[in-house]
C-alpha cells in the first residue's frame, strides 16, 4: 500500500449554463487564460508528486484544443469519456485511468475544472492528510454564515446549527478501485465523490481547505477569482 501511486481526474464535461457564458464556463478567460489553465496549473507545479494527470472531456467537445494547445504534455492524458453527469463523467474517467494502466490501490485526487484557485499547498495538505488513511478524505471548509432551511415557498422553515457544517471542496482523495466501486454503486444522483463513499457506509476525512477554493459557478464568481488571481501575481 505504501508503494500506491497518485493520479489526477479533473471532470471537465460540464456545459456551465449557469455561469451566463456563451460556452462552457471551464473554458472562459480569466486573468488572460482558460480557467482550466489555472486549475491545471495548480496541479503541474506538483509535476513530480503524480504518476499521471487526466482531463476528462465530453465526446464531442470542439473547444479545449483551441482552449488547451499545448495539453496534453508528458504524463497528461486528454479522456474523451465524459457523461451525462459529474458522476459519470468521473466513473467513466477512472475506468480509462484503469485501462492507462493505475491499478486499484492508487490514489486518484479528483478536482473540479472550475475551483481554479486551489494552490499547490492545499493540494500537498491533502495528501499529506490521507495517504495513510484507511478510507479517503477531501478538502473542506467550515461554515461560518448562519444557515437557513427552506420551504418549498422560499421561506425560512428552520435554522440548524452550524457547529458540525462544512462545505464540501475538491480535490478528492479516494482510492480508485474503492471510488469505483462506490459510484457504480450509487449511481448518478451524487453530487461529489465523498457522498459515493457515504453512501457505501464509509466516512471521508475532512482536511481544512480555504474559503478561495470556491467552486466559479455564477457569473459574479469570475471578477471574484479575477481579482484574487491578479493579486496573487502581485504578491512578491
Amino acid at each position: 500500500m505504501s508503494a500506491s501511486r497518485f493520479f489526477v481526474l479533473i471532470p471537465c464535461a460540464g456545459s456551465g449554463s449557469r455561469a451566463g457564458s456563451a460556452g462552457p464556463k471551464q473554458y472562459r478567460r480569466i486573468a488572460g487564460r482558460p480557467m482550466v489553465e489555472h486549475t491545471l496549473e495548480a496541479f503541474r507545479a506538483l509535476a513530480g508528486t503524480f504518476a499521471g494527470l487526466a482531463l476528462v472531456v465530453a465526446p464531442d467537445d470542439a473547444d479545449v484544443g483551441s482552449a488547451l494547445p499545448r495539453f496534453p504534455a508528458a504524463g497528461e492524458h486528454l479522456l474523451r469519456v465524459g457523461g451525462a453527469s459529474r458522476a459519470a463523467t468521473v466513473r467513466n474517467g477512472l475506468r480509462a485511468l484503469r485501462q492507462l494502466g493505475a491499478g486499484p490501490h492508487d490514489w486518484a485526487l479528483v478536482h473540479d475544472a472550475a475551483r481554479c484557485l486551489v494552490t499547490p499547498s492545499q493540494i500537498e495538505a491533502l495528501i499529506a492528510a490521507c495517504e495513510h488513511d484507511a478510507v479517503g478524505g477531501l478538502l473542506a471548509h467550515r461554515l461560518a454564515d448562519t444557515l437557513k432551511v427552506a420551504t418549498p415557498e422560499g421561506r425560512v422553515a428552520s435554522t440548524p446549527t452550524r457547529a458540525d457544517k462544512w462545505l464540501a471542496q475538491t480535490p478528492q482523495m479516494f482510492r480508485i478501485g474503492m471510488l469505483l466501486d462506490a459510484l457504480e454503486r450509487s449511481g448518478d444522483a451524487v453530487t461529489d465523490e465523498a457522498s459515493a463513499i457515504e453512501a457505501v457506509g464509509l466516512a471521508p476525512l475532512l482536511v481544512p481547505g480555504s474559503a478561495q477554493n470556491f467552486k466559479l459557478t455564477y457569473a459574479e464568481d469570475f471578477a471574484l477569482a479575477e481579482a484574487i488571481l491578479q493579486s496573487r501575481r502581485s504578491r512578491p
